[in-house]
């Protein structure tokens, strides 16, 4: 067969969905885990704190290990996405 026939197809708009797709997905990779984070904190504070009931410091500590990991996860990876996206662009023109 001819080989130009078997060779694989650039597509140049991948990289754009790919982009895209980071920046819709970005806000839900962000908040959720606060969210979550929050609920913790404040089924603790109504549930544990408030009765005086030591029994639910594990979610003060799950509450806090999500939101303190979120955000050492979360500020690098927005700058690399704000730099991909910004590499992108001077590509494209």
């Amino acid at each position: 067969m001819n080989e130009d026939k078997m060779k694989y197809v650039k597509n140049s708009k991948s990289d754009e969905r790919i982009l895209r797709t980071e920046l819709i997905l970005a806000p839900l990779l962000v908040i959720i885990p606060f969210i979550v984070g929050i609920i913790f904190i404040n089924d603790w504070y109504i549930r544990g704190f408030l009765t005086g009931s030591s029994a639910f410091h594990g979610e003060l500590i799950l509450g806090v290990i999500i939101i303190v990991g979120n955000i050492l996860f979360d500020i690098p990876f927005l700058k690399s996405l704000k730099n991909f996206k910004e590499l992108f662009k001077k590509s494209k023109n």
